[in-house]
């Protein structure tokens, strides 16, 4: 493996994982088990994909905010789709995102009344995905 010694190095490394759609840059190198983007350096170890791009091509983010993905792609790496927010104005576009699609991250439908649990920490999941969850573990006791 060859040391990467220059920014210049560092940014053609980053941009050969990098799909350039019409809208979107797609993340193709390793991803996080949520489904962003992740890239390592020596300098910083591992960091989200999203967040070097941003950083490396419009500049630092503020300390006290968070890149939202406006398109909802997580694996997008284009700084256009990105937008310095709070925590709170992430999570409150998070939810907004959750409700408008109509569907959980495995597809299932989530506009039935009942469809999404609300845990007790105000995270909201899909309630059959839960189920299911459930059901194989049950199985999998019984099995054993």
């Amino acid at each position: 493996m060859t040391k990467i010694t220059t920014v210049e190095e560092l940014d053609a490394r980053f941009l050969a994982k990098v799909e350039k759609a019409e809208a979107c840059w797609l993340w193709l190198g390793a991803r996080t088990s949520s489904g962003y983007g992740n890239f390592w350096t020596r300098a910083t170890g591992n960091i989200v994909a999203h967040r070097y791009a941003y950083e490396s091509l419009v500049g630092p983010v503020p300390a006290d905010m968070m890149l939202d993905h406006l398109c909802r792609v997580r694996h997008c790496v284009n700084p256009a789709h990105l937008e310095p927010v709070t925590n709170r104005e992430n999570l409150r576009r998070g939810v907004q995102g959750f409700a408008f699609t109509g569907r959980c991250r495995r597809g299932h439908d989530t506009t039935a009344p009942g469809a999404i649990r609300t845990k007790p920490d105000g995270r909201r999941e899909c309630r059959t995905c839960v189920n299911e969850r459930w059901r194989a573990r049950y199985n999998e006791r019984k099995a054993s």
